[in-house]
């Protein structure tokens, strides 16, 4: 049996990563057409997420039950279990309620860049906080005007829109690590 090379072994890791990345790709296009099964499946996602620190909470709770913090742990695993069991029961509704934090997220991220563009103005470069700024404020507005029907497209579509980057991203470096590999001796 041979040791493998360390070029062998990137090599094989980059045929995994553009394998993983095409998938990335082809889940991203999935959800930008058809943003609103996109939407819902994040929804889903957020709610068995909150659903299992639910459950998190209480398994922590009796492990601090001779302290004073037990009741508040199992006051946090019922918040956290009946919200997640909540969105699981209607996850329209779970929809509807992610995109208005996406709204706040999209606002406060907008403004926070727009404040950081003023304070660097004399440095150069940036302008580019000044556009991711603006056009920021500018999607949290479109979403908001729409707001609840919004929530058909807006979550599905970012994320659809934030798996296909990733996978073009991934891409690109799997592909030149494959290329660096074939330099290899």
């Amino acid at each position: 049996m041979s040791t493998p090379t360390i070029g062998g072994v990137i090599k094989e890791s980059a045929g995994w990563g553009i394998a993983l990345s095409v998938l990335m790709m082809v889940a991203g296009i999935l959800a930008i057409a058809v943003p609103p099964a996109a939407g819902i499946a994040v929804a889903i996602v957020v709610a068995w997420v909150l659903a299992l620190s639910g459950v998190f909470h209480f398994v922590f709770a009796w492990y601090m039950r001779s302290t004073s913090g037990f009741v508040w742990e199992l006051v946090l695993g019922l918040l956290y279990l009946a919200l997640g069991f909540y969105m699981l029961i209607r996850p329209v509704t779970a929809l509807v309620s992610l995109t208005l934090l996406l709204v706040l997220y999209l606002f406060t991220k907008g403004i926070l860049e727009l404040i950081l563009a003023i304070r660097l103005r004399p440095l150069p470069g940036t302008k580019s906080f000044f556009l991711d700024g603006t056009l920021t404020l500018i999607l949290g507005l479109l979403i908001t005007i729409g707001w609840p029907a919004s929530s058909e497209w807006a979550v599905g579509l970012l994320i659809g829109i934030s798996i296909l980057l990733a996978g073009v991203s991934r891409l690109s470096l799997s592909i030149a690590a494959r290329r660096a590999t074939d330099m290899l001796p």
